[in-house]
């Protein structure tokens, strides 16, 4: 007996340091211990219990660890069934206050049931800690779900990079990795959370170091005016470890948007790229006038006018010749992330080209000047 009380001692002492280590609530834990010794009695002592419907409750005091098993049987005028049902008769006998229809209770529980029990409830006990503690580090990453993270890098095998988040380990794969970026032991990464998903060994964290809204979590970190909803990123676009291109927009007047992103003598949008390894970083100021808005784009090549055709979401657009190669950018690289940033399909032309006005008159177009309209920040400021 002395063995039994401090065997059930170090159970309780057991799952309050597992609940306080792992922290999966202690009543929880109490509640699956109490699930596991019905299994245990069901399988050892009673095994035809469940099959016919026997109310069987276990209890396990939170303190002292005691366990009363309890079989409940349903008083009835005429026993049809002796394993789930007693006689108004006999239930009087120990309970004289009992009326039809109430639950006896009897104590069932075995001699000795620990030393029988305890393997039975260990696995049982045991698979469900793990259960519980996989949902709770899953439920902890979803909500971080399409947000940033900070964690360490373990190790490299082949081209994945394995990186610790505290509770769970992450893959960076070789497609969400920063091209030519290098990833060395115990170096700290900020990593977008794309997706967050459960499969049966666990969760699975998917990271990003290319995800465009990596970029838009960043600049929400180092801007406060942006964090409070005062300056909105309208659009990203972005080609990983080379160049990127946000368009940004107040909704407060007196407010700069793009002045807000670069900060005092560009230290916010500093940062940024200092995190991003000195990636390219335009600021573009979005403009519900898609023409103007398209201008602003190119930057920072000076746009002459803009041709429009809404019916197809095209934009024609003649620069200086001196500009071309600028508004193009390196292999098309300006012109490329200025049509994903606006989501018009954009055609650039120098105004030295005596084609450049051939076959504008088949669009649906109003021509605009967008330079000629007054901007506070000039476009080659933005480009860091």
């Amino acid at each position: 007996m002395k063995e039994e009380k401090i065997n059930k001692q170090e159970i309780i002492s057991a799952l309050k340091e597992i609940s306080r280590i792992k922290g999966i609530d202690e009543d929880l834990l109490f509640v699956t211990l109490e699930d596991a010794l019905t299994a245990a009695y069901r399988k050892n002592y009673n095994e035809s219990s469940e099959e016919v419907g026997q109310d069987i409750v276990t209890e396990v005091h939170r303190e002292t660890g005691e366990i009363r098993i309890t079989n409940y049987r349903r008083v009835v005028e005429e026993v049809e069934d002796e394993a789930s049902e007693i006689s108004l008769e006999q239930a009087k006998v120990k309970h004289p206050g009992m009326e039809l229809g109430d639950r006896f209770a009897e104590d069932v529980t075995p001699k000795n049931f620990m030393r029988v029990a305890a393997q039975t409830a260990k696995q049982i006990v045991t698979q469900r800690i793990k259960e519980a503690e996989r949902s709770i580090i899953y439920n902890e990453f979803k909500e971080k779900e399409h947000d940033l993270v900070s964690g360490l890098i373990q190790r490299k095998d082949k081209e994945n990079v394995y990186v610790n988040l505290g509770r769970i380990e992450a893959v960076l794969l070789p497609k969400e990795q920063i091209p030519g970026e290098s990833y060395e032991f115990n170096q700290r990464l900020e990593l977008y959370i794309s997706e967050v998903r459960q499969n049966p060994k666990g969760s699975v964290v998917a990271v990003s170091r290319t995800h465009p809204n990596l970029v838009r979590r960043l600049f929400e970190r180092e801007v406060p005016e942006i964090y409070e909803g005062i300056v909105e990123i309208k659009s990203i676009s972005r080609e990983a470890g080379s160049r990127t291109k946000i368009a940004v927009v107040s909704h407060q007047e007196g407010v700069d948007a793009t002045g807000a992103c670069v900060g005092n003598r560009g230290s916010r949008v500093q940062n940024v790229v200092s995190e991003l390894k000195n990636e390219k970083m335009d600021i573009i100021e979005w403009d519900k006038d898609p023409a103007l808005f398209i201008a602003n784009s190119l930057s920072p090549a000076k746009v002459q006018s803009i041709t429009l055709n809404p019916a197809e979401n095209a934009a024609r657009v003649i620069v200086e010749d001196g500009q071309l190669s600028l508004a193009i950018g390196k292999e098309g690289q300006n012109v490329r992330l200025a049509a994903k940033l606006t989501g018009w399909k954009i055609d650039i032309k120098s105004d030295h080209d005596p084609e450049a006005m051939a076959g504008f008159e088949a669009f649906a177009h109003e021509t605009v000047t967008p330079l000629e309209k007054k901007r506070e920040v000039p476009l080659a400021e933005l480009s860091y």
